[in-house]
């Protein structure tokens, strides 16, 4: 699979990234991945995952910039979909844009004009 990833983080965590040189989330060492989307995934992972949570950010990614692989993989509530999964820490030269993440008065999310 081709095209830009994206992965929802805070924005703490994106700004200690830039200190630190490298990204990584939690689930690098829970799960042994970072866990990203495609475009047509992220407001339903959003909506599920970090509803009503302030301070976020979804980072771009393009994986020919990557230097750990990416894999797609089945996620856990559809077998039959895939999702990218970055098997190490995320270098930052391959963040191609940030956009600010936050929800509505109602907790959900919307996309950022630029990624509908």
């Amino acid at each position: 699979m081709t095209g830009l990833i994206y992965h929802i983080t805070s924005r703490d965590s994106w700004s200690a990234a830039q200190t630190s040189g490298v990204y990584s989330a939690e689930s690098l060492a829970s799960a042994g991945f970072i866990h990203c989307s495609k475009a047509s995934q992220v407001l339903r992972v959003a909506n599920s995952f970090y509803a009503g949570q302030h301070g976020l950010a979804i980072l771009e990614i393009d994986p020919a910039r990557l230097t750990p692989q990416v894999h797609w993989e089945a996620g856990t509530d559809k077998p039959d979909e895939l999702f990218p999964h970055i098997y190490g820490l995320l270098n930052l030269e391959a963040v191609v844009r940030v956009f600010d993440f936050e929800p509505g008065p109602d907790g959900r999310f919307s996309l950022p004009g630029e990624l509908r």
